[in-house]
């Protein structure tokens, strides 16, 4: 009995030890199958999650887009079954699927295409940011241009290479951004939004696109907040103009998310909003009363919702109390006319509390621009200023003694804009250096006369385009001048 016992035991084990033997060999070639699985899991979704993206970006275009380019889009989308579950066939194609074609933009009498930038001569960097660069250029002709393209070592670029490891797709994705753009500039024309001067869809990379613009001087808050009133005013007067253009645009009341100087440029002088792709053109919906409120760092402010479910009019609100907290706070006050304050301080209490529209806004700006260019606001002066002054017409000086004044149109001396002969000896009388001033042709965007202001001077000299101006006293007490 020992010895079947014995043997009956040992195959037992044997059969123990073969059937464990072969649980183990099975679960390892399970493991390795469900991790070569879930790899391939995880490139489908990265994959699928990718082209959702590139789908959600293009519908985003769409509303900006005419009515015969939407029906062709929409039927390209049927046809990429961007809505149906993917398939590893599709994968291949990523960017016929997701492609949205420059080619699609209307393109103007003016346009510079591909073809003219063939030989441009890059002369500076004029910006960059997470998603593009600006670079100035220098076409084949000698005209000069800014061209705003994907940035490749942008933020927006290495976010979408860490989610989805597919470097075709992410600069196809983060140049909808520009696309968007291109798009919106074409619809969205004003004279405070930078000109589009072409764009071209180049054959390297699914989004190898370039915006052909306007060249503008980026806005340096610094420098302007030591320029003359008169163009600060200008830059507030036109970014003012701008605001009640998106609230009223061909494409709805447009929302500037990303509202920052650093989205602005100038183009000789004159304001330019130069990026739209973080534009909202819908206003935002609604249940209740609050969720019609504008949260800032320093202040709330809430609309009713509408009984269509919307709040109307946030997006005017939005802008114009950016538009007060970025630049009128800094460039409309400080040395205003003291005959404008008054208006001056209007504005900035009204949008500094929300209490009027950029309708009201933009009217208040007006009667102040009207009252500055007619020089009305100069009644009080009285006319017996300009007898104190003994006129040499046909004359200008040289040898001058220059003062500076503060805000100046020259930093070597004292220019400033005046009306007319009336204010510029009312400004040389504040000055208690001031001897004399001379009026020449030049004049500023409002149409004001430059005035030079100086202590003294050692002779005229013959200058048809030129009023010399010296005080009487200074002249019969034999001061040098």
């Amino acid at each position: 009995m020992g010895l079947p016992l014995c043997a009956a035991a040992l195959l037992a084990f044997f059969v123990f030890f073969l059937t464990l033997f072969m649980h183990c060999w099975h679960f390892k070639v399970h493991e390795v199958i469900f991790a070569n699985g879930t790899i391939e899991d995880d490139f489908l979704m990265k994959r699928n999650a990718l082209l959702l993206e590139l789908d959600k970006r293009r519908n985003e275009i769409l509303p900006f887009l005419n009515s015969s380019v939407v029906e062709r889009l929409m039927d390209e989308s049927e046809n990429f079954g961007l809505h149906e579950s993917f398939e590893i066939k599709h994968l291949d194609s990523l960017e016929n699927e997701s492609k949205v074609s420059i080619g699609y933009f209307r393109k103007d009498q003016d346009h510079i295409g591909c073809d003219q930038l063939v030989n441009v001569k890059a002369v500076d960097v004029l910006g960059s940011g997470y998603t593009k660069i600006v670079l100035k250029v220098v076409l084949s002709e000698g005209q000069t241009v800014a061209l705003k393209t994907v940035y490749d070592q942008g933020t927006d670029i290495g976010r979408c290479l860490e989610d989805f490891k597919d470097p075709l797709g992410c600069h196809e994705l983060v140049s909808f951004k520009l696309k968007k753009e291109i798009a919106l500039l074409q619809r969205l024309q004003h004279p405070n939004i930078i000109k589009l001067r072409g764009h071209c869809e180049g054959d390297v990379g699914a989004g190898g696109i370039t915006a052909v613009l306007e060249q503008g001087c980026p806005l340096q808050m610094i420098q302007l907040l030591q320029s003359p009133w008169e163009e600060r005013f200008r830059v507030c007067l036109g970014l003012t103009r701008l605001l009640h253009y998106l609230s009223n645009s061909p494409l709805g009341s447009v929302a500037l998310l990303d509202f920052q100087p650093r989205q602005f440029v100038t183009v000789s002088g004159e304001l330019k909003l130069t990026d739209l792709d973080d534009a909202s053109l819908t206003e935002p919906v609604c249940r209740t009363d609050r969720d019609c409120v504008l949260q800032f760092p320093l202040r709330n402010f809430s609309l009713p919702c509408s009984a269509q479910g919307l709040c109307e009019g946030l997006n005017g609100m939005r802008n114009l109390y950016n538009a007060y907290r970025y630049f009128f706070t800094y460039l409309l006050p400080h040395q205003a006319p003291p005959a404008l304050r008054h208006l001056v301080d209007h504005i900035m209490n009204a949008t500094g509390e929300l209490k009027g529209g950029v309708n009201d806004t933009l009217e208040a700006f007006e009667d102040v621009l009207h009252l500055y260019k007619s020089g009305l606001h100069l009644d009080r002066l009285p006319p017996s200023l300009i007898r104190d002054y003994a006129v040499m017409r046909g004359m200008s000086t040289s040898g001058n003694m220059e003062y500076r004044c503060w805000p100046s149109y020259s930093h070597r001396g004292c220019l400033l804009s005046v009306h007319g002969v009336k204010e510029a000896a009312f400004i040389c009388n504040s000055h208690p250096q001031c001897t004399s001033f001379s009026l020449g042709k030049q004049r500023t965007w409002t149409g004001r006369l430059l005035a030079s202001f100086r202590s003294g001077f050692s002779h005229l000299i013959p200058d048809g385009n030129s009023e010399v101006y010296m005080k009487k006293n200074k002249a019969l007490s034999g001061t040098r001048v």
